[in-house]
């Protein structure tokens, strides 16, 4: 059995680990630093083992484009140092092994797909509520991607009545990150999500953004299972009152699972996207033998 590299490189940490697929054998984190630094500490990890072939997932924007000129790239990034960083370039060049790249809530997704809360599906879509939102998909159990890949984090939403916050997307302003995201709960009230724990208010409305998103990707995409993590579906209560306002707000117009089997919590918990990385390099050396 092959042994297989993963790293879901988030931009705030690195993730690496080496595994068989969905069972991770060996990890390391460490935070993200500058490219060299961190690319470096990365392969420091990798050297170590005989690897087959590598899974990516990214922060982003990142080029997807295997005919592009900066293909492997993570692009235009308000991360510091990182705009037009090549990733997938040095590592191929070390290990000249088989990679796959793609995003890193396109890699959770993955996983979640394969070993997590969708298992035994051929669709899902994993959505991440943190320090930002962002959203990847499995159809048919191929990711969802074109000229490049999804960004759901930035979807336009409608404004809750008793809602005034113009938003922080520095893009869009009051789009679903700019209404939704952590930063966004701390800009509008003050305090952090922990803080609000006992505000009613603060989560009715937050559902209310967080749900017409899911409505979106549900009359679009019609995946079998929505799974929402990151730090702010922390808050227990949330999960339940997006199901009752997803509810509301769909009223009854398409047929969709129970929403307590189809909008859920992931099975994988905060090992999504490098389990998935691992079992996208798994995919990837398969696909290099059949050709």
């Amino acid at each position: 059995m092959g042994v297989f590299g993963g790293i879901e490189a988030g931009g705030t940490k690195f993730v690496c680990a080496v595994g068989d697929g969905s069972v991770v054998q060996e990890k390391i984190i460490f935070p993200t630093t500058s490219p060299t630094d961190t690319i470096q500490q990365a392969m420091d990890f990798f050297d170590q083992y005989d690897i087959d072939s590598l899974g990516i997932g990214s922060f982003g924007p990142i080029d997807l484009n295997p005919n592009s000129a900066t293909y492997g790239y993570i692009t235009k990034t308000p991360k510091n140092n990182w705009s037009q960083t090549d990733v997938v370039g040095p590592f191929k060049e070390r290990y000249k092994v088989p990679i796959a790249w793609t995003t890193d809530v396109n890699a959770a997704a993955a996983g979640e797909l394969k070993a997590g809360a969708a298992k035994n599906n051929q669709s899902c879509l994993y959505l991440t509520v943190g320090t930002g939102i962002g959203g990847g998909a499995v159809l048919k159990n191929g990711l969802l991607e074109g000229y490049g890949h999804p960004e759901m984090g930035h979807l336009l939403v409608r404004r809750h009545p008793e809602d005034d916050f113009e938003g922080t997307c520095p893009f869009h302003g009051d789009c679903l990150e700019g209404m939704a995201a952590g930063p966004a709960l701390q800009a509008r009230y003050g305090k952090s999500g922990k803080e609000l724990a006992n505000e009613p208010k603060v989560w009715e409305i937050e559902a209310y953004y967080l749900a017409q998103a899911l409505i979106s990707y549900t009359l679009i995409l019609s995946p079998e299972k929505i799974i929402l993590g990151g730090g702010v579906m922390n808050q227990t209560h949330l999960l339940p009152m997006v199901r009752n306002t997803f509810k509301e707000l769909l009223a009854d117009y398409i047929p969709v699972p129970p929403l307590e089997e189809y909008i859920v919590s992931p099975g994988l918990g905060d090992d999504a996207g490098i389990i998935g990385s691992l079992l996208l390099a798994k995919d990837a050396k398969e696909q290099t033998l059949s050709k």
